[in-house]
């Protein structure tokens, strides 16, 4: 381990701005506040750490260039101040890429060509890693950053590159409609039948939008890039409900540096909240949290109150499987008074965004509860919270599936969300009659995701409540109708 020397830069703008180790820590606290970075809480001691050579992580290193700018009144960067910024801390990581056009259009191409080549389950995790902790979070805080040499790569990503198409004829506004109703399309065709069914045709058309990409069409680059990051986006998700997880980790990075070339930051946010439930499906809290508060920083002001009122329920299941009850209950009001401000067609949404309804709002609320309670040693108070919550989720999520034969999935996934609160509450009967209607469910979809949390939940029902014979049933159904399916597998870095 290196040693820390004091960091004499550093130093120097601090004694120039008069400051006491306090003052600075509120002020850095203050501004990130306002900023949406709430995570953030500086102390003294912290500040003497900085100073005295640690390096602090993003948004940290920025703030402190715009207070010293703000105070002295001149331009400061990270380097000026002795400090490393995200784009000079690369890691080793396969996640860890080039934030420039070009590159980002290569390598969405080769990925999903590899990906339709090699159609046997598995084959790719031998190849890919799963990233977490500083090896994910960090190379994904660059997306705060501006894009380097933007207006050159700008410029070589509008030029031809594969020879004898630079005469093709431009993509018309018609065929740019179509492509973005056909991931519409495919988007709601997930929602009802699950990732397992459409992911290679979502793949390959994502696999010929990147070609389009590589073509001269600079009057729509960015609506391209828009409909290449939506695709890459629902590449992930499929692969993460089918559990490809080292795979669905890998198209949700491509889709945010996708994302950051289209100049999109709500459709970026909600690349990372995806990436954020991913984490905590892989009981990487902590991970989580940083992904999601990375997602709120980074469209602070730009985002509809559904799209805000989503990042603060996943902030909420990120602090619920911490363990930290009181920043969880903040979390769940946040997203439920945000809620409460969408005025109908008036606020533009997003179509990715449309699926977060009150029925998804009062799902994810009901899951933080219902985390709690498996953090918390089982405390029948959580328990008890998140019941008539997910009740009320799962009556909305019916309603909706008999009138549009919509949101299927998650309809099973939360009856099995119910089955657990019921598992908690002591109520084995309860939990077997639920859980077998959501193998009705599950029979009619392609989601490893559900046939997961069904297996899980039926395994604890039988470890608590063995003895009783709907536990038993429901456990012999699904090991005769659900059979575990291999998965792509990614050792953690």
């Amino acid at each position: 381990m290196s040693e820390k020397h004091p960091n004499a830069k550093l130093n120097s703008w601090f004694e120039r701005s008069g400051w006491s180790k306090g003052e600075l820590a509120r002020q850095v606290n203050s501004k990130a506040h306002a900023s949406g970075a709430h995570h953030v809480s500086t102390d003294t001691s912290r500040v003497r750490r900085w100073l005295d050579g640690e390096q602090p992580r993003e948004p940290i290193p920025q703030i402190l260039c715009e207070l010293f700018a703000e105070r002295l009144g001149c331009t400061v960067c990270a380097q000026d101040l002795g400090l490393r910024s995200a784009q000079q801390t690369p890691t080793k990581s396969g996640i860890d890429l080039p934030w420039a056009g070009p590159q980002t259009v290569q390598l969405i191409n080769d990925f999903s060509r590899t990906d339709l080549m090699l159609d046997r389950r598995g084959f790719l995790g031998t190849s890919l890693a799963l990233s977490t902790g500083s090896a994910l979070v960090e190379p994904m805080q660059r997306w705060l950053l501006p894009l380097p040499g933007a207006a050159a790569a700008t410029s070589a990503a509008t030029r031809p590159v594969i020879a004898g198409r630079a005469n093709r004829r431009a993509i018309s506004q018609v065929e740019l409609q179509f492509l973005e109703e056909a991931t519409d399309t495919f988007r709601s065709w997930d929602a009802q039948c699950g990732g397992g069914l459409r992911r290679k045709a979502v793949v390959g058309q994502l696999h010929e939008v990147t070609d389009l990409l590589r073509e001269a069409y600079p009057q729509v680059r960015q609506r391209l890039f828009r409909v290449t990051a939506e695709l890459a986006h629902l590449a992930g998700w499929m692969s993460f409900d089918v559990g490809m997880q080292p795979s669905a980790q890998k198209y949700f990075v491509l889709a945010l540096h996708a994302a950051k070339e289209a100049g999109d930051r709500p459709l970026g946010a909600y690349v990372l909240h995806s990436m954020s439930r991913q984490m905590i499906d892989l009981g990487r809290p902590d991970d989580a949290l940083a992904l999601i508060h990375l997602a709120q920083y980074g469209s602070r002001g730009l985002t509809t109150p559904r799209t805000q009122a989503l990042l603060h329920a996943m902030e909420g299941r990120a602090y619920a499987n911490i363990g930290e009850v009181n920043r969880c209950y903040r979390a769940v009001g946040d997203a439920e008074d945000t809620f409460a401000e969408i005025r109908a067609e008036a606020d533009g949404d997003p179509s990715w965004i449309a699926f977060f309804s009150e029925a998804e709002l009062n799902a994810e609320n009901a899951h933080s509860y219902r985390d709690l309670a498996n953090r918390e040693g089982h405390k029948p108070k959580y328990a008890t919270r998140a019941c008539p919550v997910m009740q009320k989720a799962v009556q909305l999520f019916h309603d909706q599936v008999a009138g549009e034969h919509t949101y299927q999935r998650s309809y099973a996934l939360n009856l099995i969300g119910l089955s657990t609160v019921y598992v908690l509450q002591g109520n084995p009967e309860a939990a077997a009659t639920t859980a077998h209607e959501a193998a009705e469910y599950a029979k009619q979809i392609r989601s490893e995701r559900v046939n997961t949390r069904l297996r899980q939940t039926a395994a604890e029902a039988v470890r608590r409540f063995g003895n009783v014979g709907e536990v038993r049933h429901l456990s012999e159904r699904l090991a005769a109708e659900l059979p575990v399916m291999p998965a792509e597998r990614g050792k953690s870095v």
